[in-house]
């Protein structure tokens, strides 16, 4: 699968690659797609080949907060341990850009980590990189205030966009930074008045030194 042999961590193993390409199945899903839901088991695990997913966490009086990206290449740890475990999921993995996911049957796990230890090496990577997005997570809810996480969130968004022109609403910022949309609101106002970026109905130009020019 060319998709599996171009990213950075199957480019020089392509004997897994094409495993990975048998074993999976392949789906394509739109933006605002739930790929992983809550409360629910699944069989497989989602490697992600095109576009990005957000990995959310919904608390009991319904306020959401995002956890982590997932891009090309990368694969959700959460479900990760829930398939090993055949526990319910904790999070929602939902679509952000439109994406292509291969979707690979958990009890086909074992079987390739005994073959291949470039994809124990691979989940353990992942393993890594989630967990030290998660302290960034946590660091950013205890130290910075909701300015610094809307500002941040923005750029980081700018960035895997490679697009200084975001189409978002106010609501969505707001579910994923955990916060009421009035106080969005009144920040990215803030913001617009301080230059760093422009509004319009559903988009929002970047145009501060932080982001993309």
């Amino acid at each position: 699968m060319t998709e599996l042999h171009t990213t950075d961590d199957f480019r020089d193993f392509p004997h897994l690659a094409q495993q990975l390409s048998e074993v999976g199945i392949r789906k394509a899903f739109k933006s605002g797609t739930a790929v992983v839901q809550e409360e629910t088991s699944s069989g497989s695990i989602p490697l992600v080949l095109k576009g990005t997913l957000k990995v959310m966490r919904t608390e009991p009086d319904g306020r959401e907060i995002l956890l982590y990206y997932i891009q090309a290449g990368e694969s959700c740890v959460m479900s990760v341990l829930g398939g090993w475990s055949a526990s319910a999921s904790k999070v929602r993995a939902e679509v952000e850009d439109d994406a292509e996911i291969l979707f690979l049957p958990v009890d086909r796990m074992l079987d390739l980590g005994r073959h291949h230890p470039q994809w124990v090496e691979y989940l353990f990577r992942m393993y890594h990189r989630r967990f030290e997005e998660l302290l960034d997570m946590v660091n950013a809810i205890a130290f910075q205030k909701m300015d610094e996480r809307l500002w941040n969130l923005l750029n980081k968004k700018s960035e895997m966009q490679k697009a200084r022109i975001l189409y978002i609403t106010h609501e969505q910022l707001a579910n994923e930074l955990g916060t009421a949309r009035v106080v969005v609101s009144r920040l990215l106002k803030e913001l617009e008045t301080e230059g760093k970026l422009t509004l319009a109905r559903n988009k929002i130009r970047l145009v501060g030194p932080s982001g993309l020019g």
